[in-house]
C-alpha cells in the first residue's frame, strides 16, 4: 500500500511538531508493506527502506507558489505515484484526486468563538474567513478527519454540518518525564509563569493589566515570567515598553529549554490567558507536574483541566478575575491538593494516527 503524506506548510513551531511526530510514527510502524511518501517543503526527513521524501522548498516563496502547488502539483503527484491513500497534515485535502483522503485538522482559528476584524489582524481574518472556508469544505470532502481534542471534533462537525462519526480524536504525541512536582510555598505562590509565543491571541496584555491593578492595590511581592524577548512583533514591543514604563514585575526571559520550562512548573503558578488554542500543551504539562493553574475559561482549557482540583478559570478579557486569583495565590488563600491521580489522562494518549489511517 502506498500512502502519500502532504505537509508543505510545516517549517517551524506546532506545524513542524505535527510533521515530526507523524514521521516518527511512520518509521516505527510494524507493517513494512506500507510505502510512505512524505511531501514537504524545507524540513529534513531521513529516507528509509519504505519511506520516500519529496521536497519542494520553492512552495515557501509566496502564496502564489503555494496555490500552484496545492491545485496543480499535488494532484499530479498523487496520480504519478499511483498512491492508494492520501494523508493531509495541512488542514486541507488534495483537490481533484480519486483516492481516499484522511485529513488532519490542527488549525483552530476558523473554529474560535473570537472573530478577528480585518483591521485588527489581516492574517488572522484571512485564516478565519477565507482559508477557514477551505478547511471546512475539506472536512466535508475527506473520508476521515483527525483532530487533537473533543472540542475540535464538535466544532468541526458543527461548522461542516456533518455527523461526527468520521471524525477521530488523537491527542498530540507527548513524551513527558516528570522528575519533580510543584511545591506550594511563599516563593512559588507569588511567581507566575506564562510560556507562550508573541501572537496577539496569546493575550499577554491581560496579564499586564492584572499586574497594574495589583500594583495599585499595593501588592508588590510577586513576579511574572514571560518566555519572550520583548521584540517579537509590534504588539509585544508595545507591551514591553509599558512594562518598563510602569516598572511592573514582569521578566522577559526569552525562549527556554524544555527542562527549564518543566523546572518552572514546579516553582511557579501557570497563567494561561490564551483564548485560541487547539490543545493548550502547557495546561497538561503543568497539570502533570501537579501545579496550580489559572486558565482562560475556554473549551480547550476545560477539556484538559476539568476535574483537576488545582485549576482555576477566568474570563480571558476580564483582568479583575485574574487579579482576584493572583491575589489569592500571593496571600496563600488558595487550597492546594498535591494528591491527585492521573490515571484517566493516560487514556488520552493511547490512540495513534496510523490505526485510523491504515
Amino acid at each position: 500500500m502506498k500512502i502519500m503524506v502532504f505537509d508543505v506548510p510545516a517549517e517551524a513551531g506546532g506545524a513542524l511538531s505535527v510533521l515530526n511526530d507523524f514521521y516518527k510514527e511512520a518509521t516505527s510502524c510494524e507493517d513494512k508493506n506500507i510505502e510512505w511518501i512524505f511531501v514537504i517543503s524545507t524540513p529534513f526527513l531521513q529516507e528509509t527502506e519504505n519511506i520516500k521524501v519529496l521536497r519542494f522548498p520553492w512552495v515557501k516563496k509566496s502564496w502564489g507558489h503555494r496555490l500552484y502547488f496545492d491545485n496543480i502539483v499535488a494532484p499530479r503527484l498523487v496520480r504519478k505515484h499511483k498512491v492508494d491513500k492520501v494523508l493531509s497534515l495541512q488542514n486541507i485535502v488534495v483537490p481533484n484526486v480519486d483516492v481516499p483522503q484522511i485529513l488532519y485538522v490542527h488549525q483552530s482559528l476558523p473554529f474560535a468563538s473570537y472573530r478577528f476584524s480585518f483591521m485588527e489582524n489581516k492574517l488572522f481574518w484571512i485564516y478565519q474567513n477565507i482559508i477557514g472556508k477551505k478547511i471546512i469544505d475539506s472536512i466535508k470532502k475527506a473520508d476521515k478527519v483527525i483532530v487533537q481534542t473533543e472540542w475540535m471534533k464538535r466544532a468541526c462537525a458543527e461548522k461542516a454540518y456533518i455527523k461526527d462519526d468520521k471524525i477521530f480524536v488523537v491527542a498530540p504525541n507527548i513524551n513527558i518525564n516528570i522528575k519533580n512536582f510543584f511545591e506550594a510555598n511563599q516563593q512559588s505562590l507569588s511567581t507566575f509563569f506564562y510560556p507562550a509565543s508573541g501572537l496577539s491571541y496569546k493575550n499577554h496584555n491581560i496579564v499586564l493589566e492584572a499586574c497594574k491593578k495589583l500594583k495599585e492595590k499595593g501588592i508588590k511581592e510577586f513576579k511574572v515570567i514571560f518566555t519572550l524577548k520583548g521584540n517579537e512583533n509590534n504588539y509585544i514591543k508595545n507591551l514591553y515598553k509599558e512594562v518598563k514604563a510602569q516598572k511592573l514585575p514582569i521578566e522577559f526571559v526569552g525562549s527556554l529549554t524544555r527542562e527549564q520550562v518543566f523546572d518552572l512548573y514546579t516553582r511557579s503558578v501557570l497563567i494561561f490567558p490564551s483564548y485560541i488554542e487547539t490543545f493548550g500543551l502547557p495546561l497538561l504539562e503543568a497539570k502533570l507536574h501537579k501545579g496550580i493553574i489559572f486558565a482562560s475559561d475556554c473549551p480547550f482549557s476545560h477539556e484538559i483541566l476539568d476535574g483537576y482540583e488545582n485549576a482555576y478559570f477566568f474570563e480571558p478579557f476580564n483582568e479583575r478575575e485574574l487579579v482576584r486569583l493572583m491575589s489569592s495565590s500571593i496571600n496563600k488563600e488558595l487550597e492546594y491538593n498535591k494528591h491527585f491521580n492521573f490515571e484517566n489522562d493516560k487514556e488520552i494518549f493511547e490512540k495513534n494516527m496510523i490505526d485510523i489511517i491504515v
